[in-house]
């Protein structure tokens, strides 16, 4: 079994930066097989949606409102997401993913 644990997240000002990051732990040949790692957030009343994504290889996607604030990176199995330029409607549960397993979620609340 993989487990995914994140950590970061917190309240921020518009306009301020925070950090995430997910490190995958657990059955290391399951681990191994781990190929596209993202984050994807959830806000109040609304349907979970993609945020960021990076392969193994290191390509990455994101999504159009996040482009050119948040940039995702890895190191093996620990992704890391820089938010930066934070708005208001960036207030969500932010989860980690990857092997279809999803992490408990962190909170990230932006105030205007």
């Amino acid at each position: 079994q993989v487990q995914l644990v994140e950590s970061g997240g917190g309240l921020v000002q518009a306009g301020g930066s925070l950090r995430l990051t997910c490190t995958a732990s657990g059955n290391i040949i399951s681990i191994r097989r781990i190929n596209d790692m993202g984050w994807y957030r959830q806000a109040p009343g609304k349907s979970r949606e993609l945020v960021a994504t990076i392969t193994r290889e290191g390509i990455t996607d994101y999504a159009n409102s996040v482009k050119g604030r948040f940039t995702i990176s890895r190191d093996n199995a620990k992704i890391t997401l820089n938010l930066n330029s934070l708005k208001t409607d960036d207030t969500a549960i932010y989860y980690c993913s990857a092997l279809n397993i999803w992490g408990q979620g962190t909170q990230v609340t932006v105030s205007s």
